[in-house]
């Protein structure tokens, strides 16, 4: 089979809601981390054959195929065609799978994939709360097949980190730990110019801004269970990712196009796959999709150098790591979602982004990604440095 490439990958700053992004329109914000994978990469953009992002609450700035958009709004020529997806949580990392499919059947050689999201202008569950407003029911109980199946049992990712956190016995004190070890992962990340390299600053924005320096355990366990869920639960908005916005970007590129383009890859595409499980639980996925994933590629988890696993909630992770036995001392190396923030439809790309910088800065050969996302769903890409 033919191989997909890593060429480049480049992203914004991750700045908190209402911060120095939160007024930046949806197809500029994507548009600069294009612009910027475009000139380090020194690609022709005329070469580029599609552009994949991932992006969810496809409405207001972020409606009518935001890829598209936001390659226009680039100044990059009118003849590249773009097309937005969204598998939730997973959206930008689906765009890097489709573009490498692409890449592998041989039906192109240039592609560029990544997401967009500005959560301050468009909140999460935007376009739900919006069909609402019309009268229109939510995805899950307004469905006579769902209901029949699933019963009327609340969806939603919150309760699903609760029942996550009970069944592998995840305390409060837990997640809480495992929050602020988040936070001092990404300071210290931010402080070393670890993240230099792979943000490109736009406006004011030059660096994360959501991590917080002045956590600690105590200021955590003063914190209230989020409104959600039963006054005994577990989970607060210290063990949850926070909102933000951002974009990422990555040039993926077949051999012939590495080739006809003189540009010197920077990994190559190992495996690609994605796996559903009980919508219920929700967020459970990463665990049956990342022994998916090390089966079909006959790798241990032993053999992953480096792990990005999207921090959605602490239980999330602290479950996968239960189930997976990985080395704590290689997952998330720089911090998660807890403390950089979870851009939804920008956070694959971004966490790629992240990975394979992390990959060259340690000289690690394989790295893992994997997210749980709405409907019970979990993509896995594993990439090989070069």
């Amino acid at each position: 089979m033919a191989e997909a490439y890593l060429v480049e990958a480049v992203r914004t700053p991750v700045t908190r809601r209402g911060g120095a992004l939160a007024g930046v329109h949806s197809a500029d914000l994507g548009a600069h981390a294009i612009s910027a994978l475009v000139q380090r990469s020194g690609v022709d953009p005329a070469a580029v054959e599609d552009v994949i992002l991932g992006c969810t609450e496809t409405i207001g700035s972020q409606a009518g195929d935001i890829a598209r958009t936001c390659w226009l709004a680039a100044g990059l020529p009118d003849h590249v065609p773009g097309v937005t997806v969204d598998r939730q949580c997973g959206s930008s990392q689906q765009a890097v799978h489709f573009a490498a499919q692409a890449v592998m059947s041989g039906t192109a050689d240039v592609i560029v994939a990544g997401g967009v999201q500005n959560m301050s202008s468009i909140p999460i569950s935007a376009a739900m709360t919006l069909g609402e407003q019309f009268g229109f029911p939510d995805p899950f109980s307004g469905s006579v097949g769902w209901r029949n199946r699933y019963g009327d049992v609340p969806v939603t990712q919150f309760r699903s980190a609760e029942m996550i956190a009970r069944k592998w016995d995840a305390t409060r004190l837990d997640m809480e730990e495992f929050a602020l070890r988040s936070h001092q992962r990404a300071v210290a990340a931010i402080d070393a110019g670890y993240f230099d390299r792979e943000i490109a600053p736009l406006g004011d924005a030059t660096d994360d801004t959501c991590p917080r320096r002045d956590t600690s355990l105590e200021k955590m366990a003063a914190l209230p269970v989020l409104p959600a869920l039963e006054p005994d639960g577990l989970i607060t908005a210290a063990v949850s990712s926070q909102i933000c916005d951002a974009s990422a970007a990555l040039l993926v590129m077949s051999e012939r196009g590495v080739r006809d383009h003189g540009v010197t890859p920077r990994a190559r595409i190992h495996h690609i796959s994605v796996r559903g499980a009980d919508p219920v639980w929700m967020l459970t996925a990463p665990i049956p999709a990342t022994a998916h994933a090390l089966a079909k590629t006959g790798l241990t988890i032993d053999d992953i150098d480096l792990v990005e696993i999207n921090e959605a909630f602490a239980s999330v992770v602290l479950a996968w790591l239960a189930e997976t036995g990985a080395d704590t001392a290689r997952v998330n190396v720089s911090g998660g979602a807890i403390a950089l923030g979870h851009p939804i439809g920008a956070t694959g790309a971004r966490l790629m982004t992240t990975l394979l910088h992390n990959l060259e800065r340690t000289g690690g050969r394989y790295g893992l990604q994997v997210m749980c996302e709405g409907g019970g769903q979990a993509n896995v890409t594993i990439i090989e440095r070069l």
